[in-house]
């Protein structure tokens, strides 16, 4: 899921997501600021443990030491949920805006960030069931989290459908996002995994995730 979610991200924000904001008619220069806040914002996030992307846990396959995914719980169990909180939330707003500037735009960026919450989300679990949730507490809590995605799209989409002008810029937030987690997170995690055997399925499913990205969107007006 992590070499797929490469292959979904960059191909949605570089092909689609990025194109369709500069056709827009908005200045180039404030788009290419506006990416450039986005990226270093995304920087300063994940450095206040704000956003937090971790899929690493014990039993992986990374040989972590026993107690790591105690270590990595501990106080943050709450932080986790209110930062997951927020990336759902935020997340709804960019699907609503993809929508607004193209369903299929919408389609693949949905598909996008599905294919990157799937082993965050994992990821969470496990760290909240050993920062001391109870497995229900866990699953209702990561649940509640992620109905503030829908909440941001209901709210995106009214927001966004009577302020049109602002959609090209959401659009390159979105990708400023999917950039730097593809660069910065998923990609030097598939680094440390550097034999032949692993590689090839990686680069096979990074090309998977664009074919689906250019599959759904090839036939758009």
């Amino acid at each position: 899921m992590v070499s797929l979610s490469v292959g979904i991200m960059l191909s949605t924000s570089l092909l689609h997501a990025l194109p369709e904001a500069f056709e827009s008619g908005a200045d180039p220069r404030t788009l290419f600021a506006c990416l450039l806040g986005g990226l270093l914002a995304f920087f300063l996030l994940e450095k206040l443990a704000i956003l937090r992307h971790s899929h690493h846990h014990e039993g992986d396959g990374h040989h972590h030491e026993h107690g790591h995914d105690a270590h990595e719980a501990g106080k943050a169990g709450w932080m986790i949920l209110v930062g997951d909180g927020l990336h759902n939330f935020t997340d709804g707003i960019l699907i609503a805006a993809a929508f607004l500037a193209d369903p299929k735009l919408g389609l693949v960026t949905g598909l996008a960030i599905i294919a990157h919450e799937i082993p965050q989300e994992i990821g969470d679990f496990i760290v909240l069931l050993n920062a001391g949730f109870s497995r229900a507490r866990a699953y209702i809590y990561n649940l509640l989290c992620s109905l503030m995605a829908v909440i941001g799209g209901v709210l995106g989409f009214y927001t966004l459908g009577s302020a049109s002008n602002l959609i090209p810029y959401v659009l390159v937030l979105a990708s400023s996002g999917f950039i730097y987690i593809a660069l910065s997170d998923l990609m030097p995690q598939m680094q440390r995994r550097a034999s032949l055997r692993e590689t090839i399925p990686q680069i096979i499913l990074i090309a998977l995730g664009v074919v689906l990205v250019l599959l759904v969107t090839q036939h758009r007006a």
